[in-house]
């Protein structure tokens, strides 16, 4: 399976990406030279983490019969001083809402994307150190 995409710089800092039929604007905010006119290429890696590990636990949970009425995910990254600023802490906040919620189940589930399914989990885990907490409410 292949992945291909097609990036054209607009202009200044602004690169327009088709990917699979949907389009991404990039660009980096004013102190780089951009316009911020969309988010930079290395903050997109984070909603791509939490997708990632996201549809992993949905699709977990569902097969388990766990019913969630509201997932949420919140990602945070440090970055390196020195160039190339790579990521090197990432931490991702689960938060899970429903009625009578198996914590088992989830945790499950959870440590099943992170060490077995999740792929761009398991890219980033080469460069950063990938830590997690899970928060469970009615």
């Amino acid at each position: 399976m292949a992945i291909e995409t097609t990036v054209t710089w607009r202009d200044e800092m602004t690169f327009d990406a088709k990917l699979g039929g949907h389009e991404i604007t990039m660009d980096v905010g004013t102190k780089f030279g951009g316009r911020d006119l969309g988010p930079s290429p290395k903050s997109l890696l984070l909603p791509a983490l939490a997708g990632c590990t996201g549809m992993d636990v949905v699709s977990m949970l569902k097969k388990m019969r766990v019913e969630l009425s509201c997932f949420t995910l919140d990602v945070r990254a440090e970055v390196t001083d020195d160039n190339p600023k790579v990521f090197k802490l990432i931490h991702i906040v689960y938060n899970f809402s429903g009625k009578d919620l198996d914590r088992s189940k989830i945790e499950r589930a959870v440590e099943l994307s992170q060490k077995t399914y999740c792929g761009v989990s398991a890219m980033l885990g080469k460069t950063a150190e990938i830590s997690y907490e899970i928060n469970i409410s009615d």
